[in-house]
């Protein structure tokens, strides 16, 4: 049997494994392990099912990883979030769809200090969703647009999933969080003109709420000291040359600590459940990482991604259609697959294709990461629509969908702004060196 034909069994029965709900991990590890072997025999390939384990646990770079959750963790049992969302309708108040845009604006602000579009969902959706519907806003819509703008924590640095992208694809960390940057307030800003278009076309979806006083919005505005100081030490601290991304991720953890003690916010009992949160949610982020790096070395192993590249060279295949192509494969994943299996499955496959079509790798790790958006709110698994669901069982998951459908609109939007303008990725790398 040729390697060509047993790398493509090995995808084959990664796939099956999946469709039978076999936990990823396994399913990556276990196709690796029997792929592997079959090509270098179990000699080599159990050696390797021995090393890649302790190579990841040792690896200086993963540690940023737990730190950007304990830091996300904090700042939500910290309040924080409450506090950024009366600041951001403060700003808005008045418009209509001023708490819609609230919401949308807190959530890429928060963003900026958590990097979990679960933790953000589930947060927002017990602060905005309440106010919403008291406030005459559509349900569906009212749901739609906190699990849509929870994806914003995704792609808004420092996100955990970039960071898990930047190890896999051995890209840096420190430009892809600055590629970053200005696509994810690029689509914060495009979910604010969806509303407004929303609000124009159903004015009886998103009613107009009374405008507050500027004394009002002012002292609202004063609780967003805590994400500047905390993004400050995030991301600042990396560019200005003051710590490493680890570093970075270490100090923003740590004053987020002393932030919530000092302000009561939180007490020791608080600490201890971040810390156990931080715990289970690295646990099972590194259980698939290890999966995943032990198929990619089988993937390695049978040239698949070399072979697919030669392939298309000699197909002739314009650039667009093999964007294109790489654009559906990832919608149809996001139908079925968590963000970072995606990512982990699919880049060692995909970044040599977009490289031979002349894509970076920090260019494409944003144009993953915005699909990865969009798997997020897409059926029939969209793990925010589901973490909304749970905590409002009385809005259907359906209507949900329905009212994230405006919001994929614009995350397409954003796809099709990276392709015809890669500097709007690619600009803030350069010019940070």
């Amino acid at each position: 049997m040729s390697v060509a034909t047993i790398g493509m069994l090995g995808v084959a029965l990664l796939l099956v494994l999946i469709f039978l709900r076999i936990p990823i991990a396994v399913a990556l590890g276990l196709s690796g392990l029997l792929g592997y072997a079959a090509i270098d025999g179990w000699h080599s390939a159990l050696r390797m099912f021995g090393l890649v384990p302790y190579q990841l646990a040792s690896a200086y770079s993963l540690s940023v990883i737990p730190l950007f959750i304990l830091m996300g963790a904090v700042a939500t049992r910290g309040k924080m979030a409450t506090e950024l969302f009366q600041a951001c309708n403060a700003v808005f108040s008045g418009v209509r769809g001023a708490l819609a845009n609230a919401t949308i604006g807190a959530c890429a602000l928060f963003g900026a200090i958590c990097g979990s579009s679960i933790a953000t969902a589930a947060t927002f959706s017990r602060v905005a969703i309440p106010e919403m519907r008291r406030h005459g806003y559509d349900s569906a819509f009212a749901a739609g647009a906190v699990a849509s703008a929870g994806t914003l924590d995704v792609l808004i640095p420092p996100s955990v999933l970039i960071a898990i992208y930047a190890i896999v694809a051995e890209q840096s960390l420190v430009q892809l969080y600055a590629a970053a940057f200005i696509p994810g307030f690029v689509l914060a800003g495009l979910y604010v003109v969806t509303v407004w278009v929303v609000a124009l076309l159903r004015p009886d979806w998103i009613p107009r709420v009374r405008s507050m006083p500027w004394r009002i919005r002012l002292r609202a505005s004063v609780g967003m000291w805590k994400l500047g100081v905390l993004f400050f030490f995030a991301v600042f601290g990396i560019y200005l040359g003051w710590f490493s991304p680890t570093e970075a991720a270490a100090m923003a953890a740590f004053v987020a600590i002393l932030i919530a003690f000092a302000t009561g916010a939180m007490r020791w009992r608080g600490l201890i459940e971040c810390m156990l949160e931080t715990v289970y949610t690295t646990a099972a982020i590194f259980f698939i990482v290890v999966g995943a790096f032990i198929f990619s070395r089988f993937i390695v192993l049978t040239q698949f991604p070399n072979e697919l590249t030669r392939w298309v060279e000699s197909m002739g295949f314009s650039w667009f259609w093999i964007v294109m192509a790489v654009m559906a494969l990832y919608v149809l994943l996001g139908t079925f697959l968590d963000e970072v299996s995606t990512i982990l499955i699919t880049v060692p496959v995909t970044l040599p294709l977009m490289n031979s079509i002349g894509y970076d790798g920090v260019w494409f790790g944003i144009f993953v990461t915005v699909m990865c958006t969009i798997g997020l709110i897409s059926p029939p698994t969209g793990m925010t629509v589901f973490v909304i669901q749970a905590q409002h069982p009385e809005i259907p998951v359906m209507r949900i969908y329905m009212g994230t459908l405006p919001f994929l609109i614009a995350d397409f939007a954003l796809v099709a702004l990276l392709m015809m303008m890669p500097s709007l990725a690619l600009w803030l790398p350069r010019v940070l060196g």
